[in-house]
C-alpha cells in the first residue's frame, strides 16, 4: 500500500503556489507510505543547453565542494551546483553517459536520481512530513509535481528504490500496486541495453514506457502497450516535461481520486488528502476508470 500524489497548476500566475498546495497533500498520505517518500517537481528550465543533474549522495557528510572542484578540473566545465542536505542540483552542458561514467568512477557514492531540462528529484527515508522539511518542499514553484509515499512491500527501504522512479530525460513514474512480471520486462529490456539500477518492480515499468517513447510512441500510446505488457495492480502515475498522466489496471483495485478545476488538477490515493486546496468543493472529483488514460498538459 503506497500514496500516489499528482498537482498539475494551469494558470501561470498561480505556479509559486506548487509548493503549498501539494505538501499537506503528500503529509495526507503518510498512513498510506510512511517508509519513504519522494517527488519528481517540474521547474525553471536549465539556461542555454545545460542539463539539470539530481544528485544523491550515500554519506550524508558528503562534500559537495569537493565535488565540484573536481568536476571542474577534470572535466573542464563550468557546473552550477546548489546543495540541499545529502542531494544536489547539478547543472552542465555535459551528456548524461560522461557524467555518470566521470561519477561512477570518481565518486561511487553519488547516485544520478534524474536527467533533464526542468526536471528535479529529491526522495529519501522518513516520513513525508520529515522529507518535505529536510528539502524544502513547501518553497517549490513551477508547473506540476509527482509525489509519492511509500509501504514497501517488496525490495528493500533505501533511498534509491523510493519513487518517483525516472528514465531518459524529464521523464517519471511513481506507482501503488504490484507487477508481477518485472523480470520479465527486464530480459525484454537489458538487451537493448538498457541498464536498471535496482530490483524494484517500478523501475521496470518506468524504463519500458520510456524504452516505448524512445522508439516513437507518444505517452498515451506507450501506455496502450502498456495494458498488455504489464502484469499485475497498479495505478501508475507519470510526468513528463508537458503533461500529467493517469492511468489504472484493468481491475482499478488501487485507489486514485481526481479532483479539477480552472485552476489546477490534484490527484490522491484518497480524497481527504485533497480536502484542504482551494476551491475543491466547486471542484470536478471522480475516480478515474480502468484501464483508461488519463492526461493533461502543463
Amino acid at each position: 500500500m503506497c500514496g500516489i500524489i499528482g498537482l498539475l497548476v494551469k494558470r501561470p500566475d498561480l505556479r509559486s503556489q506548487l509548493g503549498d498546495w501539494m505538501v499537506p497533500i503528500l503529509i495526507g498520505m503518510t498512513e498510506r507510505g510512511p517508509d519513504s517518500a519522494g517527488l519528481a517537481a517540474f521547474t525553471d528550465r536549465a539556461k542555454g543547453e545545460s542539463l539539470k543533474y539530481s544528485l544523491y549522495a550515500d554519506d550524508a557528510d558528503f562534500d559537495w565542494k569537493r565535488l565540484e572542484t573536481s568536476f571542474k578540473k577534470h572535466l573542464g566545465s563550468k557546473i552550477k551546483l546548489d546543495v540541499q542536505d545529502n542531494h544536489a542540483l547539478l547543472s552542465t552542458h555535459l551528456e548524461p553517459e560522461e557524467v555518470r561514467t566521470w561519477l561512477h568512477e570518481h565518486f561511487p557514492g553519488v547516485r544520478v536520481l534524474s536527467v533533464g531540462k526542468i526536471m528535479e528529484v529529491y526522495k529519501d527515508i522518513g516520513t513525508p512530513a520529515e522529507i518535505a522539511d529536510k528539502y524544502a518542499f513547501q518553497e517549490l514553484e513551477g508547473s506540476h509535481v509527482v509525489a509519492h509515499t511509500r509501504m514497501a512491500t517488496e525490495s528493500a527501504v533505501t533511498p534509491d528504490r523510493a519513487h518517483p522512479f525516472t528514465a531518459g530525460r524529464d521523464f517519471c513514474l511513481v506507482h501503488n500496486g504490484t507487477v508481477s512480471n518485472p523480470y520479465s520486462i527486464r530480459r525484454m529490456l537489458e538487451p537493448r541495453g538498457i541498464h536498471f539500477d535496482t530490483d524494484n518492480d517500478t523501475e521496470a515499468v518506468c524504463r519500458f514506457l520510456e524504452w516505448r517513447m524512445r522508439e516513437g510512441d507518444s505517452l498515451e500510446k506507450a501506455l496502450q502497450h502498456g495494458f498488455s505488457e504489464l502484469d499485475g495492480f497498479y495505478t501508475l502515475l507519470m510526468g513528463t516535461k508537458d503533461k500529467l498522466a493517469l492511468v489504472r489496471d484493468a481491475f482499478a483495485c488501487k485507489p486514485a481520486v481526481v479532483a479539477e478545476t480552472d485552476d489546477y488538477v490534484a490527484i490522491a490515493s484518497e480524497f481527504h488528502a485533497l480536502a484542504h486546496l482551494p476551491n475543491v468543493n466547486k471542484a470536478r472529483i471522480f475516480e478515474p476508470q480502468p484501464e483508461q488514460i488519463y492526461v493533461w498538459n502543463a
